[in-house]
């Protein structure tokens, strides 16, 4: 009777189907408990879509308790959309326009809250906040949810007695609008991408000064997200103007990338409500603004703890072979940690970004960094190919399948950059859409993980966005686009 009084879902899906592990159920009684003592309105439902962006209807109350048994409707059309909110597939085309059946017709899939994310919003009025899974009405999870990928890989790893142990440094902007202006493109119409100013026209790399001036919105944002449990380990200012550094303590299985999509939400909607604009666009075209990157720091944790750490070694030999699966299928995960055109262009020597497969131990020009020495409980792999733009499921899946392929296979990775990392001669990385696109294409390994459907979705989806800027690009000097500034910059 709930279930048809709501309208969400279907009835029993959540129970008919067993998609709840005890620790969902058990968090699912906690969740209903807060909202009562707490007295919440609203719940948003949020879905990731496949560009990370995430997508979300409102609840009362009453229908998010319904959605926990019955999940909720929601349009599987976003899966047909491309950066720019456009249908990149021939409408109404059979399978979607990618060989999934139950895509045609642009249906409705059922999104099911996972209650183990739910968090009360200090900064929305008596709401609160959880992240979905995707299904399809027979049940069936779909294969286009990222998250559900990297829930794949959790439990690969679990298989091989380790959890998957990753700590977030994210590099973004903080602008301000200016709301008295309208930007106008060269043919005079009104520009998409939003008028904005650096919000501190002064950039000195960890300036005290420079940082105070901007603790109006830092503090705000911090108060936050301790609010929901994700207090900042560090905050610091970058090289260019209002570029602000955060990192996150290290977290396990899926919570670090939840916790890299409440902390994009709470930075747009906080500075958004400021008067600002937060952008994890890796390059804006604004004057002295350097590229941002997302470097994502990871191990394994065994019965043992750090499986990564060594008494006598830097890494340990499980360590060892997890970085040479990462190396191994690097150029085939560049479009999985850094998704748009203009986070490519961070792939050029002397950019503080790598250019080329190596590692190396505490080098920030390297693709892998090793953190650690021997004795340290806390030695890691720090990633450095993503951008702060990325998709937070596909970016750590694609590493942690590779690296978990490393330690099955027991690999040995090359010796250690000991020099100029961007004079080696080893291949480089991608630094082209298509080039990306074409070794994601090309890999069995891929394939085989995530599945050659999700693999040719992707590269359908990202041959289209590259279409589409070439379209609009074919005359445009070099450097950042003004196509860029508005595919990106506030849509990230």
């Amino acid at each position: 009777m709930a279930a048809q009084e709501t309208g969400t879902g279907v009835s029993g899906f959540v129970g008919m189907h067993a998609l709840f592990t005890a620790e969902q159920k058990e968090a699912a009684e906690r969740t209903a408990a807060t909202i009562e003592e707490l007295g919440l309105r609203t719940v948003r439902i949020v879905l990731v879509d496949q560009h990370g962006m995430p997508r979300t209807k409102w609840l009362s109350t009453r229908a998010f308790s319904s959605a926990l048994r019955n999940g909720v409707d929601f349009s599987g059309a976003i899966y047909s959309l491309d950066t720019s909110n456009g249908v990149f597939t021939a409408a109404f085309a059979e399978a979607g326009g990618f060989g999934i059946e139950e895509f045609t017709g642009f249906p409705d899939i059922v999104a099911v809250p996972d209650p183990t994310t739910f968090r009360v919003l200090p900064w929305a009025d008596r709401t609160g906040w959880v992240i979905c899974d995707a299904y399809f009405s027979n049940g069936r999870p779909v294969p286009l949810d990222a998250r559900r990928l990297l829930q794949d890989q959790v439990a690969a790893a679990a298989a091989l007695g380790y959890e998957h142990v990753a700590g977030l440094e994210v590099e973004f902007y903080i602008v301000a609008r200016e709301r008295s202006t309208i930007a106008l493109d060269a043919t005079g119409s009104p520009a998409k991408a939003p008028a904005v100013t650096a919000i501190e026209p002064g950039y000195q790399f960890l300036g005290e000064y420079r940082q105070a001036s901007v603790e109006p919105i830092l503090t705000l944002l911090r108060d936050a997200l301790w609010d929901v449990g994700l207090p900042p380990r560090s905050i610091e200012n970058e090289w260019g103007p209002g570029q602000i550094e955060i990192t996150f303590e290290p977290m396990a299985g899926l919570a670090p990338a939840d916790a890299m999509v409440l902390f994009r939400t709470a930075a747009k909607e906080l500075c958004h409500a400021s008067g600002l604009l937060a952008s994890f666009m890796s390059w804006p075209a604004l004057p002295n603004f350097f590229p941002s990157g997302w470097h994502l720091h990871q191990s394994l944790r065994g019965p043992g703890g750090n499986a990564f750490a060594s008494a006598d070694e830097v890494l340990s030999p499980v360590g060892r072979s997890y970085a040479a699966g990462v190396l191994e299928q690097a150029q085939a995960m560049t479009v999985l940690g850094t998704p748009t055109i203009n986070g490519l262009r961070r792939f050029r020597p002397y950019s503080f970004a790598p250019d080329r497969v190596c590692w190396g131990l505490e080098n920030r020009g390297t693709l892998v960094r090793v953190q650690g020495a021997p004795g340290d409980t806390g030695s890691h792999l720090e990633i450095r190919n993503g951008e702060p733009a990325a998709n937070p499921y596909l970016y750590m899946a694609s590493t942690l399948a590779a690296g978990l392929d490393g330690v099955r296979r027991q690999l040995q990775p090359p010796p250690l950059v000991d020099k100029d990392p961007y004079t080696v001669d080893v291949p480089l990385l991608p630094n082209t859409m298509a080039e990306a696109v074409t070794a994601l294409e090309k890999s069995d390994f891929y394939r085989e993980v995530f599945g050659g459907r999700f693999v040719d979705y992707l590269a359908m989806m990202k041959r289209a966005e590259l279409g589409r800027f070439s379209e609009a690009e074919k005359n445009a000097d070099e450097g950042v686009t003004a196509w860029e500034m508005d595919e990106y910059f506030e849509a990230y």
